[in-house]
């Protein structure tokens, strides 16, 4: 009896259990993994004055030489180019493009030069002031004979006229005249009938530096 009740009470005492690593750590850090400690460093490049010269160099650099690729081309096309066409011709990417095209116009507002716009269109041109020297270097120019001269002139003067009309002015060597006007774009030519109705185009404006109010006056 006596070892009987002497069993039971030792059941009931607490068991002594002996605290583990695992049970004094703290609960918010049961799931943090114990290593090397890593120390994650961040480095952040100093750019000094000079860098900063550099780059700034650099740059202008770049954009001047787009400037100038801008520049050649409206030069060397001496006609309109469209913004697609510039794009095409300079590899600039159409932001800069406005922008160096939005500088030119200033740059040129003065002087012997003009960038002249038309609607998405560039031009070189020289000031209005100066188109007399246009006109006279045209008028003596070596490109067309005197009879192509007086050929262009009567279309100019009876436009809307027929080829036939103009044939019948100037005789048949007008036909090798008109294609080759043709070919130029100085005139349009439009079927009617058995014959072609001949028109100056914009770009006989163009190449000739002249409006067409002074045309028809002339």
């Amino acid at each position: 009896m006596e070892e009987e009740s002497s069993t039971q009470v030792s059941a009931k005492e607490p068991r002594n259990i002996q605290p583990t690593a695992n049970s004094q750590r703290p609960a918010h850090q049961s799931h943090v993994r114990r290593g090397p400690t890593t120390q994650s460093i961040n480095f952040v490049p100093t750019i000094t004055e000079s860098t900063a010269e550099e780059i700034e160099s650099e740059f202008e650099i770049n954009e001047n030489d787009a400037q100038e690729k801008v520049e050649a081309a409206l030069f060397v096309a001496g006609r309109y180019l469209t913004l697609q066409e510039l794009l095409v011709l300079t590899d600039i990417n159409p932001i800069t493009l406005k922008s160096i095209l939005y500088n030119l116009e200033k740059k040129y507002s003065q002087g012997a030069l003009r960038v002249i716009r038309r609607k998405e269109s560039y031009k070189m041109d020289i000031a209005e002031k100066h188109h007399y020297l246009i006109n006279k270097l045209a008028t003596g120019s070596s490109e067309f004979t005197k009879a192509e001269k007086e050929t262009l002139a009567i279309i100019a003067y009876k436009q809307p006229v027929k080829q036939s009309v103009v044939i019948k002015i100037r005789g048949n060597k007008s036909y090798d005249h008109i294609k080759k006007f043709r070919n130029l774009g100085l005139v349009q030519a439009k079927r009617e009938g058995h014959t072609l109705i001949l028109n100056l185009s914009e770009e006989f404006y163009e190449y000739f530096n002249v409006s067409k109010k002074k045309s028809v006056e002339q």
